[in-house]
């Protein structure tokens, strides 16, 4: 199994890019993120590579780094995510972005992918939550409050500040990082009011 590749770009396809490795060109498909970021005809790369063997076909993936290609792994083992949507979603979401959005429950984010609905948004976010914090750079304190809201198992004052701050436009993860934080300067017991203006002073940052 082929598991890193380092070569030279040779051409690029829509969604892939042919990479020469002493002479043999392998044609790698890729996010339109990765290509993005690969160097020009003729450079130097080097891609971790994830294979596909078939019956009928092996398939070569590649991807900058060997996080990204673990959530490529990750988002197919949920029912309804092939290779062709989980490339889609790696090419609007960052793999820490993409960590964060299900960590902290955004299925927003994660329904921005190409062919991605809000019912397999709303899988993806649930069966693969308790393993995105490992991945995330985010507060565990915001994972466990989101987690609250969407059992309805958080206080009062905090679900109302939330709601007052979606009100407002601001977005629901954001909203939520902003009352965790509040929730951090005044207390387990704060008031709604105060978790609201402290939030706000959050956001204005």
């Amino acid at each position: 199994m082929i598991g890193k590749l380092k070569g030279v770009v040779d051409s690029y396809g829509e969604d892939f890019v042919i990479l020469d490795v002493h002479g043999v060109g392998y044609v790698v498909h890729c996010s339109s993120r990765t290509l993005q970021n690969l160097p020009s005809t003729g450079e130097a790369a080097v891609l971790s590579i994830e294979t596909h063997v078939r019956e009928d076909m092996i398939r070569l993936f590649g991807f900058r780094s060997d996080a990204e290609r673990e959530w490529f792994r990750l988002l197919q083992s949920v029912q309804g995510v092939g290779s062709k949507v989980a490339l889609g979603i790696l090419s609007v979401l960052d793999p820490g972005t993409l960590a964060t959005a299900i960590a902290t429950g955004d299925k927003a984010s994660v329904a921005r992918g190409p062919g991605v609905g809000p019912k397999l948004a709303q899988r993806i976010v649930s069966e693969l939550k308790d393993k995105a914090p490992a991945f995330a750079s985010v507060d565990p304190a915001l994972i466990r409050l989101t987690g609250a809201v969407e059992d309805n198992s958080a206080p009062r004052p905090v679900t109302d500040a939330i709601s007052a701050l979606v009100n407002l436009g601001y977005p629901q993860v954001q909203a939520s990082a902003a009352v965790a934080a509040a929730m951090k300067q005044a207390g387990e017991e704060a008031e709604a009011k105060t978790l609201i203006r402290l939030g706000l002073r959050e956001l204005a940052r």
